[in-house]
This record gives C-alpha cells, structure tokens and sequence, in this order.
C-alpha cells in the first residue's frame, strides 16, 4: 500500500472516530479531574481539619480531583497562600477561615472563576457568588454522645474541655449536655477552653483539674484530654474522629463529622457550572450522613442497656426528622 493510501486511510479513521465522540454524551470523553486545593491553619492530624482532607483523599482516590494541600498556615498568611492556589489554576479551595475572614473573602473578589467552600462562623454574601461556606453541624451525634457519657457517670461530674467558644464549638457542647441531662438532669458541668485549636499540653492541664475536682468522665473537643482521662482513669468522649484504637479503655464513644457529603456536594456543583453562593452545613447533619455515633467497640457490653435504647430511639427519630437537636450557639458555662 502506498504512502498517500496510508495518509489517506488514517484521515478517514481519524474523522470517523470523531464524529462518533461527538455523538457520546458531553463528558463521556475522559473527564479531566477538578483541582482542589486545601489550606489549613493546624496539622492536618488536627480533628477538625483531618475529615476535610479524609474526603479530599477519597475524592482523589475516585479520580474525581486531583488534591493538594498546605498545612500549619498563619492566619496572616492565609490571603496569600489562597492567592497561590487561585494563580494555580486550582477550581475550587477548601478551608477554614476563622480568624481570616475578611482577608478570604477579597481574595474570592479578585478570583471569580474559582469556587471557595471555607468553614466560617459567617454566612453566605450574595453578592461574593463563588464564596460558599460551611460548619461542623454534628450536634445530632454530640447529644447521643452525650446520653452515653450520662449513663456512663458515676460521679455526676463531667469535665469538658474546649478550644474557643464560637459557635462550632458552642453547640456541640450544648447538644452533648442536653443529652447527658436525658439519662441524669443533676449532672454537673466543669466547662473550659483553652484559647487554642491545638495544644495538647494545655488540654491534658485543664483535663487533669477537672478530674481534681470530682469529674469521672472527660467531653474531649480537643486533642490532650482523652490522654490526661487515660492517665487519671477516668472515661472521655470523642469529637469529630474516633480515637478508641489509641485509648481502648478510656474512649467509650465518639461524635464522628463525615466531610464526604459536604465535599461531594461541592465538587458536583462546580463540574457542572452550579456552585454558588451557599450555606453547605446542612450537609453534616445526621439526616445526611454528615455525622455519626461511632461503634462503642470495646465498650461493648458495658454501657447500660437503658441508655443504648434511648439512643437507637432518638437516632431513629433524628433520621426521620420527628426528633431535633436544639443548635444553641451561645457559650456555655460550668455549672
């Protein structure tokens, strides 16, 4: 065959095949994943922060985005490292912008065609139509934590210890106190927060005077205490992740936050030309799989079956939305 049949052949190959693709569906073709950028201002370790990067970790392991991140950012820093990542080429950047929000938000101005979905205890602006924001919203699995922390007191006497009193903190606290009032409404509150969202020291000395002055059970917001609650041994009860595997006999449950449904919602929203202006804290709540009750694994057999009832009741009845978990976002405070 000569070289001009060949040339010849391969156009006619070549044509055929893309007037079939442009038959397919738009999108069929190998869709490109989106860029994701996270910027963190703690280690990526930190509860909080460490479900934001689980679900990017998923997402890039589905081939839906192709994830990057920066860890242990100054909050005045944080504007430009936003800006490197927007310069990237990154479509969307994940967060937290507690104490930047101002400075987040101009950068989101100055870059219109990406997609912000920041943690902020701020709402959505209309008018900053790519800035979106988010929240820990997992009081529905905080007050069933609380319920087992109640039955499980011998005391009455529960320490909590904290890192601020904002709102994503607050309510937390709140819906674990009501729930630990169902099983004993005596119950007695020793509330602290340690100015910080990460220093362990701090919180294991705040969890030690707690126990000093009568608590047997440790609400465990930050990392520190359910160590100074194994060394004591008294009880604790997780945030956020669940830390049974480094404390089997101290951990007996924990409120779990699952970023999945918060991310997933969001990165759908900007592959199809949709992501606005928009509160995605809805997507943590329990009704969504946002959060959890983690499994009591070694404390199996050991909380008292008056309270595991009432928790499969009122988990039930959150679910189906007959039973809602107050959201109370003032500070609380000791009894």
């Amino acid at each position: 065959m000569t070289q001009r049949n060949l040339t010849r052949r391969f156009l006619l190959s070549t044509a055929a095949m893309l007037a079939g693709a442009s038959l397919l569906p738009q999108g069929a073709l190998a869709a490109e994943p989106l860029k994701v950028a996270g910027v963190y201002t703690v280690p990526v370790e930190q509860q909080w922060v460490s479900r934001i990067h689980k679900a990017a970790e998923a997402a890039q392991s589905r081939g839906d985005i192709e994830y990057t991140f920066t860890e242990n950012v100054s909050n005045t820093d944080y504007a430009r490292v936003l800006r490197e990542y927007a310069e990237a080429g990154n479509q969307l950047i994940v967060g937290e912008v507690f104490g930047a929000e101002a400075e987040a938000r101009e950068v989101a101005a100055d870059y219109p065609d990406v997609a912000f979905l920041m943690g902020s205890s701020f709402k959505q602006d209309e008018a900053l139509p790519n800035f979106a924001v988010f929240d820990n919203y997992i009081q529905d699995a905080a007050y069933l934590s609380g319920i087992i922390a109640g039955a499980m007191t011998e005391s009455g006497n529960i320490g909590m210890v904290g890192g601020f009193p904002i709102p994503e903190v607050n309510r937390l606290m709140h819906a674990f106190m009501a729930g630990a009032a169902e099983m004993n409404p005596d119950i007695k509150f020793q509330v602290s927060f340690i100015g910080s969202w990460f220093d362990p020291p701090k919180a294991k000395e705040t969890a030690f005077a707690m126990v000093e002055q009568g608590a047997d059970v440790l609400y465990a917001e930050r990392f520190g205490v359910s160590d100074a609650a194994q060394e004591k041994g008294v009880l604790a009860i997780g945030n956020v992740i669940d830390t049974q595997a480094e404390y089997p006999e101290t951990v007996v449950a924990s409120a779990l936050w699952h970023f999945e449904p918060t991310l997933d919602a969001a990165i759908a929203a900007v592959k199809a030309g949709e992501f606005m202006a928009d509160d995605y804290g809805r997507y943590s709540f329990m009704s969504e799989g946002g959060s959890s009750l983690a499994p009591l694994g070694t404390f199996e057999g050991k909380v008292p079956q008056e309270a595991l009832d009432m928790v499969k009741e009122r988990e039930q009845a959150i679910k189906d939305g007959s039973f809602t978990v107050d959201i109370n976002d003032e500070e609380p405070k000791s009894s």
